[in-house]
């Protein structure tokens, strides 16, 4: 119970050492800002044509407002799910640091289990990758609301899910990597490879339909697309039931639905959402055991405090 005290303790320590640099926080937050602005921006016109371009396949035709609104969550999905991964890496930092500032050699003498700390930092930066990833959310909710809201109660509430599960995805994986990471200039290089990196291997930035069936296939054993699938079936679905109601047959819906990977193949069989939960939250699983295998490795190691140095 003690121990537990001292995790709340330092996990609460972690996020106060996050939110007072408030350069990091900004730029963690503006990041996704910044994306959702971009795809809006530049590429929402692009994604309008392609639906216009589906749908004229089946002679059915629909006011801009639906058309707008069905392009700004396919956006804001792609920036959900990159947000998730990409902002863990960064607001992981203050494990980075404290191992900078010589912390975690106090912390190693200190009467805290070396696993407690460990994990104090996985909580503080699942929680501070949440709240980022929730803003960015509020963020576009608004801007779905303005240009065109087809959203239910049961939509919304499957997105905090989607999103939730694909933070957990992304501060798991930050864990993992950013253990073996010691120093600004590596922890920098990391975050800047993922950031530039992950949204075009997951399929956030461009449909897998636009690439061959042996990249798409390939993709599809990445963990993260499930993600992004993920993200993309609840922001869809009430857009497309929308459509539906408004006499778009099921092979419309299906087209389009297809081609913005609201459902993911492998191969040619159909990857459902029961199956895109499981493999995402299957890798969370073993994600967590590596971390936690590590975790205990090093907390047996006999730590030998760094002596500071002098001038």
């Amino acid at each position: 119970m003690k121990e537990f005290g001292k995790f709340i303790a330092l996990t609460e320590r972690n996020m106060k050492c996050y939110f007072k640099d408030k350069f990091l926080f900004f730029v963690s937050l503006i990041t996704p800002l910044i994306l959702l602005t971009l795809f809006a921006t530049f590429l929402r016109s692009v994604y309008i044509s392609s639906f216009k371009e589906i749908l004229a396949l089946f002679s059915f035709e629909t006011d801009e407002k639906i058309l707008n609104g069905l392009a700004g969550s396919w956006l804001l999905s792609s920036v959900v799910s990159v947000s998730a991964v990409t902002v863990a890496f960064c607001s992981n930092a203050v494990m980075i640091q404290d191992k900078l500032d010589g912390c975690a050699n106090d912390f190693s003498v200190s009467p805290v289990k070396g696993t407690t700390v460990s994990l104090s930092y996985f909580a503080a930066n699942f929680f501070v990758t949440l709240l980022v990833v929730f803003i960015a959310m509020f963020v576009g909710f608004v801007y779905l609301a303005i240009v065109g809201w087809y959203l239910s109660l049961k939509d919304v509430m499957m997105i905090f899910v989607g999103a939730v599960c694909c933070v957990l995805f992304g501060t798991l994986l930050a864990g993992v990597v950013e253990s073996f990471v010691s120093s600004q200039g590596a922890l920098s290089a990391v975050s800047t490879l993922i950031s530039s990196l992950y949204g075009f291997i997951c399929g956030a930035y461009m449909p897998l339909s636009q690439f061959s069936a042996g990249v798409r296939d390939f993709l599809c054993l990445l963990p993260g697309t499930y993600g992004v699938g993920i993200m993309r079936k609840a922001f869809m679905t009430g857009y497309l039931e929308e459509l539906g109601a408004r006499g778009l047959s099921e092979a419309g819906q299906k087209a389009l639905m297809d081609g913005f990977d609201g459902n993911l193949y492998v191969g040619s069989a159909q990857v459902s959402l029961g199956v895109m939960y499981a493999i995402l939250l299957g890798t969370c699983a073993l994600l967590l055991a590596a971390y936690l295998v590590i975790v205990i490795v090093r907390s047996r190691r006999p730590q030998t405090p760094k002596r500071p140095k002098r001038s």
